[in-house]
């Protein structure tokens, strides 16, 4: 085993991280960079300090996240949160607060967020509380000061700033009345031991970390995330995610670009293994990720551009925008990608996805399959195809799709080899 080899599984043993989805060099670098600060020549040193130093241990897990984020991120969703809220207060005849959750929680701006859009949508501070974990220590203490600078104001809607905050000499200070409102604390979605000390929340924020984690990790933490939301209870997750919680049992609230999901209550089929794990909506480059905040840094654009030469860039800049949470967007592209070239596989896979995680499964999988016809081993689609079938209880048609896709991971493996 070589040295990096073994950081990469500590990582992926501490904090679930896939360097698959960042990239070896993000993890090579960070390595690099304690060494050279710890003035260690090799890897085998640095490795032995860090089995023996907890400080170490958790100096490498900052190194290789960075938080990336900003306030009210996916504005829909946050429209859809205080109408949820408002529709459960008066079910229980505002007889209990409502109790939310959010990690991971990063340096703030989510937790305070959810707080805000609360009052905004006519709450009183009696009526909600929010928890907020995240596994760096540092973020966590940022976020407890409630000072921001311009970054984390993105987007065109900034009314809130003049509402709930206040301009200092170094940044924006966050009022007191949200700050009240939101527990901050050092916590780890892989824990053994979170479910057994949360009670169950109402409303649960977990959006852009399973894409960073390999297909068992995702099953466990989605497990974990099941457990955490009440039966009759919310969970707001990434762009990328929705297919993931379909699998689990959940199902689409049907909220436009809210990316929200509950509780399937209905009888559903138990699906089989999938053979071919599906990859995220967002392809990130390889840049510095945050596993428990992650915020791929990528250029964001304003609107569609009129006329883009190759497919390639087009392609690119869905994906952009998908991550932005821009799926009326990302649609506009894929569409002007059909347009100017013709049928591309990748293009009808988006829409498919797309559709997949805003709840129109019909219309996800009529896209799907015209990706498979133009690339019938196209591994994407035929994984969250075959997961949109056993969600659907077509047990058959998702097995002989996934024995398509092991065929076909077969035939790779056999040109590999030879």
């Amino acid at each position: 085993m070589s040295a990096d080899q073994r950081f990469f599984d500590y990582l992926k043993q501490r904090i679930g991280l896939d360097v698959a989805s960042v990239g070896p060099a993000i993890i090579e670098r960070a390595v690099r960079q304690r060494c050279t600060a710890l003035h260690m020549a090799t890897h085998e040193d640095y490795w032995q300090r860090l089995l023996s130093s907890q400080d170490e241990q958790q100096a490498l897990i900052e190194s290789v996240i960075v938080p990336e984020t900003w306030f009210f991120r996916y504005p829909e969703s946050f429209v859809t949160l205080g109408r949820l809220a408002r529709e459960r207060l008066a079910e229980m005849a505002s007889q209990r607060t409502l109790r939310i959750l959010s990690l991971p929680c990063s340096t703030g701006e989510e937790p305070y967020s959810i707080a805000m859009a609360l009052f905004d949508a006519g709450l009183a501070a009696h009526h909600f509380k929010v928890d907020a974990l995240d596994i760096s220590p540092l973020s966590v203490q940022r976020a407890q000061g409630a000072l921001y600078g311009k970054n984390s104001f993105r987007g065109q809607e900034t009314g809130f700033r003049e509402r709930y905050f206040t301009l200092e000499h170094d940044g924006y200070q966050l009022a007191s009345q949200v700050c009240e409102q939101v527990s901050f604390h050092t916590g780890n979605l892989l824990d053994p031991t979170l479910v057994s000390s949360h009670v169950p929340y109402d409303i649960v924020f977990c959006r852009n970390l399973l894409i960073y984690f390999d297909l068992k990790t995702q099953q466990q933490a989605l497990a974990v995330l099941k457990c955490l939301t009440r039966e009759d209870g919310v969970l707001f997750i990434g762009p990328a995610e929705g297919s993931l919680l379909v699998r689990l049992g959940m199902r689409s609230m049907g909220a436009p670009q809210s990316f929200a999901f509950c509780h399937n209550r209905e009888p559903v089929s138990a699906p089989p293994a999938v053979l071919a794990e599906p990859r995220p909506l967002i392809r990130p480059a390889p840049v510095t990720a945050r596993p428990f905040a992650p915020r791929p840094k990528t250029q964001v654009w304003a609107s569609a551009p009129s006329a883009i030469a190759q497919p390639v860039a087009l392609l690119e800049q869905i994906a952009v925008l998908a991550n932005q949470g821009k799926s009326r967007e990302a649609r506009a592209l894929c569409e002007q990608c059909l347009q100017q070239h013709g049928p591309h596989a990748q293009a009808f896979y988006w829409l498919g996805l797309l559709s997949d995680v805003e709840g129109q499964t019909a219309q996800a999988q009529e896209f799907y399959r015209k990706a498979l016809y133009l690339e019938p081993q196209h591994s994407e689609a035929l994984a969250h195809l075959a997961a949109l079938l056993a969600s659907r209880g077509d047990i058959a048609g998702a097995q002989r799709l996934q024995a398509r896709a092991a065929r076909n991971g077969r035939s790779v493996h056999s040109e590999r080899k030879q």
